[in-house]
């Protein structure tokens, strides 16, 4: 692999300091790295001038800074976030005895990054890692649901393929769903990629911004007003604490570690 010189000594010299608590000498930063002197020098300073890393006068040794460190908890914060949703998650599939799954939007696709399975002994197969496009899914709905149909057909320029004879293939009546999706924060999906299948979604909001979306998979002799009605307001109830968690916790960055 061909790596940016320029970018890999940076990123050299954080891992050298992080590895090394007490601080480091130009010279031994040097070494650690096997590059000269005359060259991380003006890399170091830039780097002390923006505050990612200190110099003590003192011992003349240089050692992580603020900015390090302030990328560092923005990290922990999304992994505390991802934690958070998945204990909720968890008890949305206790409440439902349904798996529950949480994905991000990657281009046109839904990408599954986390899910949790119930105890049911007739289960649903699915896979982390996966990819769907998002228009025939509740979870990609409620993803898409804040964008516009101009957005919406820059998304898929080809149209929309059908899975089943459920697959909604009109970009009109899509975009009425979405809308439906934005006022109510409900999506569903009947059939649309595999004719047994039924989910019901929620997005989960950052402020304005949909960074992900949780769902509930059930198969349809399973499904019944009574339990669709549970299932609603499980992830209703879930969006609420989750999208309370960002606020409270000041989770600023636009997307979910994935893990």
């Amino acid at each position: 692999m061909n790596y940016h010189n320029p970018t890999l000594r940076v990123l050299n010299i954080l891992e050298a300091l992080a590895s090394n608590s007490n601080g480091l000498t130009l010279t031994e930063i040097a070494e650690a790295i096997n590059s000269p002197k005359s060259t991380i020098f003006p890399i170091i300073q830039t780097m002390v001038d923006r505050k990612f890393i200190f110099f003590n006068k003192n011992s003349y040794t240089y050692t992580i800074g603020i900015n390090t460190f302030c990328i560092g908890a923005s990290y922990t914060n999304n992994m505390n976030a991802l934690t958070f949703i998945k204990s909720e998650m968890e008890y949305i599939v206790k409440k439902t005895d349904e798996i529950c799954q949480l994905g991000i939007l990657e281009g046109g696709d839904v990408l599954y990054i986390a899910k949790v399975d119930s105890n049911n002994p007739i289960r649903i197969l699915s896979s982390v890692g996966k990819k769907i496009p998002a228009y025939c899914t509740a979870l990609g709905k409620s993803l898409i649901s804040n964008l516009n149909l101009d957005e919406i057909k820059l998304l898929y320029p080809n149209g929309l393929k059908a899975f089943t004879k459920n697959t909604v293939t009109d970009f009109d009546i899509l975009y009425d769903e979405l809308v439906e999706i934005k006022s109510t924060s409900i999506a569903t999906e009947h059939g649309e990629i595999n004719p047994d299948l039924n989910c019901v979604s929620v997005p989960l909001k950052n402020g304005d911004l949909i960074v992900a979306s949780i769902s509930i998979t059930v198969p349809t002799f399973r499904l019944n007003e009574k339990k669709l009605n549970i299932i609603k307001e499980a992830l209703i109830d879930a969006k609420s604490k989750i999208e309370l968690f960002f606020k409270e916790n000041n989770i600023n960055d636009s997307q979910l570690i994935l893990v």
